[in-house]
């Protein structure tokens, strides 16, 4: 293939992919009624107090995205060296890719093709240790605070109640052990005989040692911590008669059940809000506030780093002629 036909190529699908991202994001905005609510419910709160929860929310989403963008650099600096600019680009185009794929896989495409054409299955494969790491959190966390709402809202007898919390106990310690012995994976990964010729890619899950595992799960915690953080300055600010706590537990149970759906980022509004609104119902009655503080969170965190990311899908570099 001639190096003119790849550049036609290259730019055509750069193009589609903004297309289609923008296609996505106009059709669900355009006269979205969850946005009408959330703006209707915040002009009848203080603009100063509103002003100051959106920018903090705001500055947290960057937060959020950077400390992903370190945690990338952290899995692939054995791989391959990124330097912080390069690994932040990567980010936010892979949630330009995302916005429109399911299960957000287009997010694996957009940070690989960031990199030389050698290591990008490495780079997938160290991107799926920082996915484990990260489910790992939020379904410990999303258990235990299950474990909660079942005590607290369910009438169980005690047996009952004592068999769900070893399930929980036993649930939690499975994706602890899994995950800082990550490396049983390669048993298995290497036992499937159509994988056999990935062996060598897989091996690089055998380079992440005890202390990375330690940092990648950090990393995945203060994430964790920066979008919950987020969930609860929203929900306060149009509920503040809401105990903090309840909010937390709710917000915990939220991103459990979220994260166990499969889901297109811009259909997960609606998943988040139904999820939302049934766990937030044993504590509240204003339902629309609830839904509306879940799209809120979804535009911030989802819709505004799509947009951003856009311009860097021009960076991407498919076939390995250029590096940026």
């Amino acid at each position: 293939m001639s190096p003119r036909t790849k550049k036609a190529i290259s730019i055509s699908v750069k193009i589609a992919i903004l297309i289609l991202a923008f296609a996505f994001i106009f059709h669900k905005l355009d006269d979205n009624q969850k946005i009408a609510d959330f703006k209707q419910l915040i002009n009848q709160l203080p603009a100063t107090e509103v002003y100051e929860v959106l920018f903090v929310v705001f500055f947290l989403m960057l937060l959020n995205w950077f400390l992903e963008a370190l945690k990338w650099m952290f899995l692939m600096r054995n791989i391959e060296e990124l330097k912080l600019g390069r690994a932040v680009e990567s980010v936010f185009c892979g949630l330009t890719w995302a916005i429109f794929t399911p299960n957000r896989i287009g997010e694996y495409g957009g940070r690989v093709f960031f990199l030389a054409p050698r290591k990008r299955v490495q780079g997938i494969i160290a991107m799926a240790v920082g996915a484990i790491g990260q489910m790992t959190v939020t379904n410990v966390l999303g258990a235990w605070a299950l474990l909660w709402f079942v005590g607290a809202f369910v009438p169980l007898n005690i047996s009952l109640h004592y068999a769900i919390a070893f399930l929980v106990v036993g649930f939690c310690t499975f994706f602890l052990l899994f995950f800082f012995n990550i490396r049983w994976m390669l048993s298995l990964l290497n036992s499937i005989a159509f994988l056999k010729r990935f062996r060598k890619f897989f091996s690089i899950i055998a380079r992440y040692r005890k202390n990375d595992l330690v940092k990648i799960f950090s990393f995945s915690l203060a994430r964790f911590a920066v979008f919950t953080t987020q969930y609860c300055l929203i929900i306060h600010l149009l509920l503040p008669d809401l105990a903090i706590f309840e909010i937390i537990m709710m917000v915990l149970i939220l991103l459990f059940i979220q994260s166990a759906l499969p889901s297109l980022d811009l259909l997960d509004v609606g998943v988040r809000g139904m999820t939302a609104t049934y766990f937030f119902g044993y504590i509240t009655d204003q339902h629309v506030a609830i839904i509306a503080a879940t799209t809120c969170i979804w535009l911030i965190n989802l819709i505004i780093p799509a947009i951003i990311g856009a311009p860097f899908v021009f960076k991407l570099n498919f076939f390995g002629t250029n590096r940026n």
